[in-house]
């Protein structure tokens, strides 16, 4: 620790010191002398020792060295201290009007900061102060009239007036520039000290008065700011210093001092004041030991505090919830770095209100702007949760229309029920379980899903065990006996171990650990047909009120799927049985291998018009007929077996000429108000010479008959009239072809189901049936059936296919 350098020489120097101290927030100041010598300027005398301020001087000697380097550099001098603690330092020289250096000003800081040029600016400008007052101190005893010529212009020119009051006698005495400021009659030079606080403003008489008994009590220094009424009623601003001197017995005796008008500093700080306090924004400043300075109206109503609880009180104390906040960390930053900072921060209760602060560092500490922006954030965050909600609706959209595309997409419900896990999940659950209701009311798990493939097989696992390991209480089972929806919101795989009735499974729900569980019914027309339980692990929050609805909303899909599967299936084989029982096993004639197909579409609706036909004729040969019914549901499949059986009747009871039966068949259909139409191919094989075949055929708008010749050859009967559909007009005259079919020859009579396609023309179908029989080697005839249905009809065709082939053998 350095020893303490006694005060000594000028009370000017002193003062000066100690303001550089308290300005700049430093710990030690000290104004240095040059060394004496020849060099020395006169004005330098005025100082006899080394001047520190008040504190302590920890590092005295570096703020000794750099005073003494800025002295004779004549520049300011920034140093760092060699000791552990930091010690930083600022020296500026202090330099005369003719730019002689009469000593060097520094401070010291004991904890580590760094002086900017802002400090080093101020203590330039406190230098200039001394020197100016080395300068006039010098000239006062100098008999040089030329420096008294100088020191009087720059009172002058600086407007400052002096008193000389005397203690004793009470008498005050002022030069003519103190009695122009305080509006005295200039032949007045000395009165009594009364007249002077006469002058005062009455609000500043206590003040002032306290301030002057201080010094003389103290034997120190005054200074004091104070408002003088002038004679004329004008208030001007008078800023006062001065210094006490003692008799020999070390009493105050007289007080000398000056003043300067500083009314022009305060009508520029009071327009200042007034766009700080009409100004939208709220305002405060604070200086270097984080105490509020100034505050304006504004920043009274957001901080929820009075101008008068706030001026000249730590900002950590009076907001304690600062600290630590983006308030201290971005506030201190500022000041370190000195850039403005901008950020925004919630202020918790009592105030609980977020802040647009804006702050920047000044010479005398920090300027903060601030908006309280509460109402924006809650607007930005309602919106933002708007726009969430809009993204959720259109992902839940996304998923709903991805779940029906599955759904339409199969021609197995089932099959679509168990791929709606890729749309569950990861969207609504981390895993999934699809169960099913058969028609004897045994559930069954049909799929699953993961979020984690790696984890598919223990969800399998479960999956293949846990029907069998439920017990009655188990959320499934009370979904499935109350209908609705049984939510499991945390401790999911604790309430399945519950219920679970071997260890494998409890320890295979344990690895996949669901934290909770929803499990929803499928319903569809006031039934269950199964269930979708989801699941989501402990990292995941407990299934909202939208994942619920959105999760309905499949599920209701899934149902309304399943069910309109199980009807339509139901449909289906009402209408393929009645279909298929109305087409009978074709006979066999010796001559002749007859066989026949009928392949029902893929859905339900689309059963019911075809039909073929091959039975005895009571006049000989083989009556052969294909037909096809409009429509595609039951109402064709009765229509169907309506029109099959009158065309049976009208047969037997005729001829069996093709051409009298479908006029036959046309005037029946009249008669009993059939309201349908079909087309058909009736043909009569009768035996002939050579083991041929002799056939005859009318069509009514049917597809055209093809015959493959013994060598392989294809054609189509097609002959030069095409006849009307049936149910069109009673009264169509039907022609009859004749054709002579040689033993080996085959016949085929098929509907457009086998041809026709939604993109493929009917023309180009039949191109396609006679290439296929064309490239088929000699078969049996059932053969050629198969053949002729694996090449042409896909799987899933919309449409029902009847077939019938005619083989002519050879050798009978």
């Amino acid at each position: 620790m350095d020893a303490p350098t006694p005060a000594t020489g000028d009370p000017v120097a002193h003062r000066a010191v100690r303001a550089a101290v308290r300005l700049l927030d430093a710990d030690t100041g000290r104004l240095e002398p040059p060394p004496p010598g020849a060099g020395r300027p006169a004005a330098a005398a005025a100082l006899s020792a080394v001047v520190p301020a008040e504190g302590p001087v920890h590092g005295a000697d570096q703020l000794a060295t750099a005073c003494r380097d800025a002295a004779a550099r004549g520049t300011a001098v920034r140093a760092v201290g060699g000791d552990p603690d930091g010690v930083r330092v600022l020296a500026v020289p202090v330099t005369g009007r003719r730019g002689e250096v009469l000593a060097a000003l520094g401070v010291l800081a004991a904890t580590p900061r760094t002086f900017d040029d802002a400090d080093a600016t101020v203590l330039a400008q406190l230098a200039q102060d001394v020197a100016t007052h080395l300068e006039l101190a010098a000239g006062a005893s100098s008999p040089d009239p030329a420096d008294q010529l100088r020191r009087q212009l720059a009172i002058d020119a600086a407007r400052i007036g002096s008193f000389d009051w005397d203690l004793t006698g009470g008498e005050v005495s002022w030069d003519d520039r103190l009695r122009e400021l305080f509006g005295f009659p200039r032949a007045r030079f000395t009165g009594p000290f009364e007249e002077f606080t006469s002058a005062l403003h009455p609000d500043d008489v206590p003040r002032v008065s306290d301030a002057l008994r201080r010094a003389v009590e103290t034997c120190g220094d005054y200074e004091a700011e104070y408002r003088v009424v002038r004679p004329d009623g004008r208030v001007r601003w008078l800023k006062a210093r001065g210094a006490v001197l003692t008799d020999a017995a070390g009493r105050a005796s007289r007080m000398l001092g000056a003043a300067f008008d500083t009314t022009a500093d305060h009508e520029s700080d009071a327009r200042v004041t007034r766009v700080l306090e009409t100004m939208p924004s709220a305002f405060f400043s604070l200086d270097r030991r984080w105490r509020f300075t100034y505050v304006n109206a504004r920043a009274e109503g957001l901080l929820g505090r009075s101008r008068a609880e706030m001026l000249g009180q730590d900002v950590w104390e009076l907001f304690p919830q600062a600290v630590g906040a983006q308030f201290e960390t971005q506030y201190r930053a500022a000041v370190a770095t000195g850039r403005a900072v901008e950020f925004e921060e919630h202020y918790p209760e009592p105030l609980n209100a977020w802040y647009e602060v804006r702050a920047w560092p000044t010479p005398d500490g920090l300027s903060v702007y601030f908006h309280d922006v509460t109402a924006r954030r809650a607007a930005v965050a309602e919106a933002e949760q708007a726009s969430a909600a809009a993204r959720s609706a259109a992902q839940r959209m996304r998923v709903l229309a991805g779940v029906s595309e599955d759904l339409t997409e199969t021609l197995d419900a089932e099959e679509g029920v168990a791929r709606l896990g890729q749309h569950l999940v990861p969207t609504l659950a981390d895993w999934c379980v699809l169960t099913l209701l058969d028609e004897h009311g045994a559930l069954r798990d049909v799929g699953s899903a993961h979020v984690d493939p790696a984890a598919l097989p223990l969800v399998r696992e479960y999956q293949e065990r846990r029907l069998r390991a439920l017990g009655p209480g188990s959320p499934l089972s009370r979904a499935r006996r109350t209908g609705r929806d049984v939510v499991v919101p945390s401790g999911a795989a604790r309430e399945l171990c519950r219920h679970l009735l071997d260890e494998r499974s409890r320890e295979v729900v344990r690895e996949l650990a669901p934290e909770s569980q929803a499990v929803l019914p499928l319903r569809a027309r006031g039934r269950i047909v199964g269930a979708v339980t989801l699941f989501r692990g402990a990292q995941r929050a407990t299934f909202s009120p939208d994942d619920l609805l959105t999760a309905s909303e499949i599920a209701d899909r899934a149902a309304l799927a399943l069910d309109n599967a199980r009807l339509y299936g139901a449909q289906q084989r009402i209408a393929e049985g009645l279909q298929r029982s109305l087409l009978t096993a074709p006979v066999q004639p010796e001559h002749l291998r007859v066989a026949v197909r009928y392949q029902p579409a893929a859905q339900a609706a689309q059963v019911g018009g075809d039909w073929y036909d091959a039975f005895h004729h009571p006049g000989g040969g083989t009556l052969l007929v294909i037909g096809d019914v409009m429509g595609h549901d039951v109402d064709a499949a009765a229509a169907m077996s309506q029109a099959r059986n009158l065309l049976r009747g009208v047969a037997v009871t005729d001829s069996g000429a093709p051409g009298k039966v479908l006029a036959g068949l046309d005037a029946a259909m009249a008669v009993l108000g059939l309201q349908t139409t079909a087309t058909a191919v009736v043909a009569l094989l009768e035996p002939a010479l050579g083991g041929a075949a002799r056939l005859r055929w009318a069509n009514a708008g049917h597809l055209p008959p093809l015959l493959r010749a013994p060598d392989g050859s294809v054609r189509l009967l097609e002959g030069p009239v095409h006849d009307l559909l049936l149910g069109i007009d009673a009264h169509q005259v039907r022609h009859e072809h004749e054709l002579l079919l040689e033993p080996g020859s085959t016949l085929l009579l098929y509907t457009d189901g086998l041809v026709e396609r939604r993109d493929q023309p009917v023309d180009v179908g039949v191109r396609l049936l006679g290439d296929a029989v064309a490239q088929l080697p000699d078969l049996d005839v059932e053969e050629v059936c198969d053949a002729v249905l694996a090449r042409l009809v896909p799987a899933g065709a919309e449409d029902d296919v009847a077939l019938l082939a005619v083989h002519v053998r050879t050798g009978t």
